[in-house]
């Protein structure tokens, strides 16, 4: 095509300027003050602000017919009652919460938002809101020279956006990502701002293609969407904790996985008959590396139609998933949404009589081609519809199946747009729009859609849902992965910030394809992506046909040795990351965190994109060049202690470290704790025993609380957990340990074995304000605690 050859930027192809047809909101006209915020009469509609909490504040205007404060399904809360008050002070309209002050000018409409120490948070310059006679709306503000930026979801490049230009618009892009691919399979349209160390947030909640410009203005940035209403939220912060805190109150958070589900996962598109997948789980059993889950991709279905099996690849599916259950291997199965017109497909019949279809406006039902070929699309805008295939899935759940993987549901088609008609209309529960307007969350539709009928049908056991496409929300249902990537090492470097600004998006549970997905692995690369893998919340192994196999033994005995050490270890460190899976449930803090968010004040954090934090206390550091051996690290401050050989390092310095093809850079703090278990088959082994390791660190203090439950139901949200915490305080001669208990879970744990490293000599040993004796053996100090 022409437009991908030189061609496109032949000096004929220049674009006239055109005038932009931009209009403001203009002038205030009136101020009425409402229970949680105010109604502002401009003379382009009605603004109404609305506080959510102290901390959170929504503007809604829409300039082209009555501004509503309906909202999209992201949001899950109607908000706090909140005390606000209105006044005119200065010439000036200010609506004031306990966290939040907002000043209007009138003439013409400007807003800032300060803190009640007047520190700004978002302010109008020169531009404010407006408009387009094409009914686009944009809203500017004023860019700091301080300011950086996060979040946006499932975005390629470095993890500070500043200076980029992004569309939300879910895109199936199999062609290679790279710095320049903007619209991928999520649209997220929120971020924090990064100012001076403090953090604040906007949440653009949108449902129209969105675009966020970082990039056009020197002084100004803008969001704006080709419909709808003028609609965002301010997030106060102070600190990214904060602001995350909020955004995934007003959105949601995800819910605790099943163990199993962050165990080591393997994929191949497609392992193709149940032959093969019992050979690949007895390979896996034989060499004693560690698996939780197969999946199955588009083959194992009849003809590609969804709720089936192919009778000659998968002659008996029950008995297969019986079996690798018994071994500790569950199956989960990719779901597509695209139904294939076959007249003789109950799938099919039942949409039809059902109107669970997309349909045009005159009636007739939309089709597109995908894997089935000529395909219809459930209209999961429809509460009805949704419940339908729902309850579908229960042939997946009576086989014992318990986990789903829902792809191309952006939705992708094949055909040049790459997605179904804009013009087709969605029916949303009596108030139709067109896809042009909901295009960007049919996947967190059919997410809730699945993940709601999966947990029906298991009977208080937690499904597991791995999904491509969503939309801000998409965490309360799913887990996510970045997508078809590839076997580059510049894929693997790509993989840290799209998964840190995911985290930073409100999506704690998310990952890349370990291996890259398409062109050809190899056995370095494998190694180095499998030590990252080890550490990012979803670890997937995942390969497609016509490329070379990257199962762990794939490239020879050496390779699958350092490979099985890092399955081996996400094993050991589970504990650790289950408890910090539960703190996500809780707070929105993700698993994997940027340095930026626990140093909002250190500098040397803001674009940091090749390294990343586990909790609050331990730093990967990996190597994602090949012949590499030697890599620049940035280490906080405090003291870090180098995870294998217990050298340690001081803060707030770059250290050049060494880290041969067997060993991931890794780093904890000084004076905190790690929690392991100890290296299993699959999560279906429970741990007997549990070893706190303590790094010593002078005039250190620090907590963490270990987390536990059953592992598969949602017990834990009638308190049948176990949160243990622990806070650690050093001196020079003294280690203080105090232990506390909430929850009543009765773990399987019964014993934990406390490790010192790096203590003195003849220091004292207090828990809970008792002195214990401890053993010296291999350098550190040894004894049972609990």
């Amino acid at each position: 095509m022409l437009e991908d050859s030189s061609f496109a930027i032949h000096p004929g192809q220049k674009k006239q300027m055109q005038t932009p047809d931009y209009k403001e909101i203009g002038n205030v006209l009136k101020v009425v003050k409402t229970e949680s915020g105010a109604s502002v009469n401009t003379e382009s509609g009605t603004l109404f602000i609305k506080f959510y909490r102290d901390d959170i504040v929504r503007f809604v205007l829409n300039p082209f017919g009555e501004t509503t404060l309906c909202s999209s399904p992201a949001l899950i809360t109607d908000g706090e009652k909140t005390e606000v008050t209105v006044c005119e002070k200065n010439g000036q309209i200010l609506l004031s919460s306990a966290k939040l002050q907002v000043y209007l000018e009138k003439s013409p409409l400007r807003i800032t938002i300060a803190d009640p120490d007047g520190r700004v948070l978002v302010k109008e310059g020169a531009k404010g809101m407006g408009f387009k006679e094409s009914k686009e709306i944009i809203c500017y503000k004023e860019m700091e020279p301080e300011d950086h930026f996060y979040g946006f979801g499932e975005k390629t490049g470095f993890l500070d956006k500043r200076g980029e230009k992004m569309t939300m618009w879910n895109s199936d892009v199999y062609a290679p990502h790279n710095p320049e691919t903007d619209s991928l399979y999520q649209s997220i349209p929120y971020f924090m701002t990064l100012r001076n160390g403090f953090a604040h947030g906007i949440f653009f909640d949108n449902t129209f293609k969105t675009t966020f410009d970082f990039r056009s203005e020197e002084t100004n940035y803008s969001f704006s969407a080709e419909g709808g209403q003028i609609n965002y939220y301010v997030l106060a912060g102070p600190t990214p904790k904060d602001v995350l805190e909020q955004y995934t109150f007003l959105t949601g958070r995800m819910p605790i996985p099943p163990k199993w589900a962050i165990g080591y996962h393997q994929s191949r598109y497609s392992y193709e008959t149940e032959q093969e997948v019992r050979e690949l789980a007895k390979t896996f059993i034989e060499k004693g590396i560690p698996l939780d889950v197969i999946y199955l991709d588009i083959h194992y279905m009849d003809g590609y139609r969804v709720f089936t099996f192919d009778k000659e690849r998968f002659p008996n599916p029950k008995q297969l998933i019986k079996d690798l259950k018994e071994q500790g291997i569950r199956i989960v199965p990719i779901v597509d949404p695209g139904v294939k017109e076959d007249p003789e497909y109950y799938i099919y019949q039942e949409g039809i009589r059902g109107d669970h279809f997309c349909k045009y406006i005159e009636g007739n039902i939309y089709f597109g081609d995908v894997w089935p070929g000529n395909s219809a699309f459930p209209d999961f805008t429809s509460s009805k519809v949704r419940k339908w295939w729902g309850e579908k899935h229960r042939f997946y759940s009576d086989l014992g199946i318990e986990g789903i993987w829902n792809d191309m549901n952006e939705p992708a088609v094949f055909n040049e747009t790459k997605t179904m008609d804009v013009k087709v209309m969605h029916d949303n529960d009596g108030d139709p729009r067109t896809h042009r307007e909901l295009h960007n969350i049919y996947g967190l539709m059919m997410g809730e859609s699945t993940y709601s009928g999966m947990k029906k049908q298991l009977n208080g056991k937690r499904p597991f849902l791995l999904t491509r496409a969503g939309y801000s929300g998409i965490q309360r249902y799913a887990a996510v992965w970045t997508g078809d990537n590839r076997s580059f090492w510049e894929h693997l470097q790509m993989s840290i910030p799209m998964v840190m600004n995911l985290g930073l998006s409100g999506i704690p549970f998310a990952g890349a394809d370990v291996g890259g997905f398409a062109h050809d692995s190899n056995g370095e690369l494998l190694v180095r992506w499998t030590q990252v893998g080890a550490f990012i919340p979803f670890f997937r192994n995942h390969s497609a046909l016509g490329f070379a196999r990257q199962e762990p033994w794939s490239f020879g005995e050496k390779y699958e040795k350092a490979i099985k050490k890092y399955i081996e270890l996400r094993y050991q460190w589970l504990p650790h990351l289950y408890s910090l899976f539960a703190e996500a449930h809780h707070t929105g803090t993700p698993v994997m965190r940027p340095l930026m968010m626990e140093y909002p004040k250190d500098e040397n954090t803001y674009n940091l994109s090749d390294q990343f934090m586990v909790g609050d206390n331990v730093i990967i550091a990996p190597i994602m060049q090949p012949s590499v051996q030697h890599r620049v690290v940035y280490l906080p401050e405090g003291n870090w202690v180098d995870y294998w050989t217990e050298e340690v390092f001081e803060g707030g310095k770059h250290h050049l470290v060494k880290a041969d093809l067997n060993k991931l850079p890794i780093f904890i703090k000084q004076g905190s704790i790690l929690v392991h278990g100890s290296v299993k088959r699959s999560t279906a082994i429970k741990d007997e025993k549990l070893t706190l390791h303590l790094y010593y660190g002078k005039s250190t203090s620090s907590s963490f609380k270990l987390y536990e439950d059953d592992g598969s139901t949602f017990e834990y949200e009638q308190g049948n957990y176990l949160r243990k915490i622990f806070h650690v305080k050093c001196t020079k001669d003294e280690i203080s340990l105090t232990i506390s208990d909430e929850g009543s879970y009765k773990p399987e744990w019964k014993e934990i074995e406390l490790i010192v490293h790096g203590a003195p000599e003849n220091f004292a040993l207090i828990i809970n304000g008792q002195e214990k004796s401890l053993q010296k053996k291999e350098n550190n100090w040894r004894t049972v605690i609990c």
